[in-house]
């Protein structure tokens, strides 16, 4: 009995553990490098110890790799989720299955959401078949501004979910900060300065800074979780729709010099886009915000991408407010619809080497991460999609996804259930008693 439980034990440790890199080589491809180049045809793509080696014409096949033909198909990096809340949200409805926020938490900046993370999560897998590789992953703010550390995660079928814990820090501006701080912009500015004041004075002392519990309006931990944003080592993403709260949050840039903002949202972003761009601050945009569904999002148009862009702003797409628990796989129909964008008269798109950027190289740049994820140029996680069509229409679909150069599964709730009632002819037992 004790042979059987330690063969189980064994069993188990070894699902929970991701596969083995493969070294792999993709020829006869139709490859897009994600950076915002064109495709290149007849290109060769080789993944060696679960890392892009090279991708383009020609390069060096290792010894025993497994080669895949792709018979001119289009051949990509793995998609990058701007902005999501993958895998700590399962059932709106249902509060135990929502990980986001802690709104009587007496912590807020210090909460970091990597260890509630939830690989098995079904929208993990259903993005996975859609050709999502990796993911940006926020918490949700509710008893402050400040909602957390997020995290970055991969998408493959293992129990290894977080590529990066504690990748950013994720805060409420605009109507939302207004709210969470107390009912006003003017709050929401004090209660901001407040807690970077209070995190400059646990940097220089930490032993003396006066923990005051629930009473605080910075707990220790708080403080020292905002040390590393004072300094620039933490990206600090700010969910912000007005042009006016722009502005106020680059004026605040100028007062603490370190921190690195990166507008999430911005829908008005386009108007104040010089600004940003002078300011160097990178942008996750929502590609489909068109229209004004509040006060703070009157100049919404679904130029604002192609019009950041081409006023020299890093931009990629995110989701926030759409959905983003579950539906990710949508910047791939967004990205094409800025492609299409750019053929209408008076209208900003992108060229369809921006768009993929757009959802690939982009939003890992604006997080800090284009060294790691995001493109196929050498030394990147070898995250890899093989696609039966144009990526950015509507009805293509991921033939093969590799994540670190282990091919992953596609099957998903979704497919199963297809594939269950298909069929509508009753087995030995009826479709919902069968596996």
């Amino acid at each position: 009995m004790r042979g059987l439980k330690t063969i189980a034990v064994l069993m188990a440790t070894a699902a929970a553990l991701p596969a083995a890199a493969q070294d792999v080589v993709i020829t006869n491809a139709r490859v897009v490098i994600g950076d915002g180049s064109d495709p290149i045809d007849g290109g060769t793509v080789v993944i060696r110890g679960g890392r892009v080696v090279s991708a383009g014409r020609g390069g060096a096949v290792p010894a025993g790799a497994r080669t895949i033909d792709a018979g001119g198909r289009w051949v990509t990096p793995g998609i990058v989720a701007g902005f999501t809340r993958m895998g700590v949200v399962e059932v709106d409805g249902v509060r135990d299955t929502d990980d986001s926020s802690a709104a009587n938490s007496v912590f807020n900046a210090a909460l970091d959401l990597a260890p509630a993370v939830n690989p098995k999560a079904s929208p993990i897998a259903i993005n996975r078949a859609e050709g999502i590789t990796r993911a940006v992953v926020a918490p949700d703010a509710r008893g402050s501004i400040f909602a957390g550390q997020g995290a970055v995660i991969d998408l493959g079928a293992d129990m290894n979910a977080v590529t990066k814990p504690r990748a950013f820090q994720f805060m409420e501006w605009g109507e939302t900060g207004a709210q969470r701080a107390g009912g006003s912009r003017a709050a929401a500015m004090a209660m901001l300065k407040n807690a970077l004041f209070e995190a400059q004075a646990y940097r220089r002392n930490p032993s003396s800074f006066d923990d005051r519990g629930k009473d605080a309006l910075l707990t220790r931990a708080d403080a020292a979780a905002l040390v590393p944003v004072l300094s620039g080592q933490m990206p600090l993403l700010v969910h912000v729709e007005r042009a006016s709260d722009i502005l106020n949050l680059i004026e605040l840039k100028r007062e603490f010099a370190a921190l690195k903002p990166v507008l999430v949202g911005a829908t008005e972003g386009w108007t104040v886009a010089r600004e940003i761009a002078a300011a160097g601050i990178p942008v996750i945009a929502s590609a489909l915000a068109d229209l004004p569904i509040s006060f703070e999002q009157l100049a919404a148009t679904q130029s604002n991408i192609g019009r950041l862009r081409a006023a020299g702003v890093t931009v990629g797409i995110g989701s926030i407010n759409d959905d983003e628990a579950r539906q990710a796989r949508l910047v791939k129909q967004y990205a094409g619809n800025l492609v299409a964008l750019g053929k209408i008269p008076g209208a900003a798109g992108l060229s369809w080497g921006q768009a993929f950027a757009a959802i690939s190289s982009l939003p890992a740049e604006a997080i800090g991460m284009g060294a790691e994820i995001g493109s196929l140029r050498p030394g990147r996680h070898g995250d890899v999609v093989i696609w039966d069509g144009d990526p950015l229409e509507i009805g293509s679909a991921a033939t093969s996804v590799f994540v670190d150069g282990v091919e992953q599964p596609l099957v998903n709730r979704q497919t199963r259930l297809r594939d269950r009632y298909l069929d509508p002819k009753e087995g030995t037992l009826p479709k919902a008693y069968q596996y």
